[in-house]
């Protein structure tokens, strides 16, 4: 079985830098090496946006180590920002990008021309960067998700949870705006996640709605089990998401979602039985629609009843990480050829 040296950003096992592509690279460690391939970790420091500000040379010494003919599967957070240092190595590397998330620039584009193959994280992204950069063939390997024990909800419904990174493009504002209309209604909101990407939006939204909304930081392991398991509603109010995996984490536990219909948000919520979605989805950057369909959950126990029915029953065909690490699998070894 041929070896694969895996590119990635560093501190993708750090629990205080949580985020859905560090997670997907662990998982796809970790199950590379399960099925027995020798898999060689380069984890590159530096902060990948903007381009201009990337640690080129740290890339460039990892990549001149890696000897001639092997498989290189690079995190697109740094393939796509690196042209400079990666389409030199393409005649002698087989390059394969693993995209999280398309950038929709020319340095983008001409790394992913150049690679061997490209990995993508939903049939959404697939679509946009065939769109974007007219590539012959892009893959798709979905986020898996752990098997988890069934939250058991109250009958109020009034436990809200958003696990995202604090940030605009997460739409927290969007979010309390909304919540600032249901305030005759019982329910608190916990929004878990890192603090430290946009400090000036954090502060904004600190002290709103007299503490019915905290902001604990971020979690993972045994910390998030238990926040998931007190909840009884994942809300995201994302203005764009390539996937969503807190949305399957949240289905995992049979808890229903209430999200922005965006990307491939809508590819992660999918269905439960007879077609019955299980959540609620509406416009991005829409207050007053979010409002709407959160009163309804809050007001309506019927509604919360089957959204939570739907939740279990799709619950039962979430992939798991084994069928991701093997569509990624199927696309290193026909790079190997």
């Amino acid at each position: 079985m041929t070896a694969v040296h895996f590119v990635v950003p560093d501190g993708i096992d750090d629990p205080a830098r949580p985020s859905g592509g560090n997670v997907y690279d662990a998982h796809l460690r970790d199950g590379l090496i399960s099925t027995g391939r020798q898999v060689h970790e380069h984890a590159v420091r530096g902060f990948w946006s903007p381009p201009d500000a990337a640690p080129f040379a740290a890339l460039e010494d990892v990549m001149n180590r890696i000897p001639d003919g092997s498989v290189v599967l690079i995190d697109g957070l740094i393939a796509s920002t690196a042209p400079e240092v990666l389409l030199p190595q393409a005649s002698r590397l087989r390059l394969v990008a693993l995209v999280h998330m398309a950038l929709g620039a020319d340095r983008e584009r001409a790394v992913l021309a150049a690679a061997a193959s490209v990995v993508t994280t939903s049939e959404w992204s697939r679509r946009r960067l065939m769109e974007l950069y007219a590539l012959p063939r892009v893959h798709v390997a979905r986020p898996g998700v752990d098997p988890s024990p069934l939250a058991p909800g109250s009958e109020s419904g009034e436990a809200l949870l958003c696990v995202a990174a604090v940030t605009p493009g997460k739409g927290h504002d969007v979010l309390l705006e909304a919540l600032g209309t249901l305030t005759d209604l019982s329910w608190h909101c916990e929004c878990v996640g890192r603090l430290d990407r946009d400090p000036e939006f954090v502060e904004h939204l600190r002290g709103a709605l007299n503490g019915r909304v905290s902001f604990p930081g971020p979690a993972a392991g045994a910390d998030l089990d238990r926040r998931y398991a007190a909840a009884d509603l994942l809300v995201l109010a994302s203005r764009g998401e390539t996937y969503g995996m807190v949305v399957t984490e949240a289905l995992a536990r049979g808890l229903p979602v209430v999200a922005s219909d965006v990307g491939g948000l809508t590819e992660a919520l999918g269905y439960g039985g007879n077609g019955v979605r299980p959540g609620l989805l509406v416009p991005p950057d829409d207050p007053a629609a979010l409002a709407t369909a959160l009163r309804a959950w809050l007001a309506d126990a019927e509604l919360r009843e089957r959204l939570r029915r739907a939740a279990r029953e799709r619950r039962e065909s979430l992939p798991g990480w084994a069928e991701t690490t093997a569509a990624v699998a199927d696309v290193l070894a026909e790079a190997s050829r």
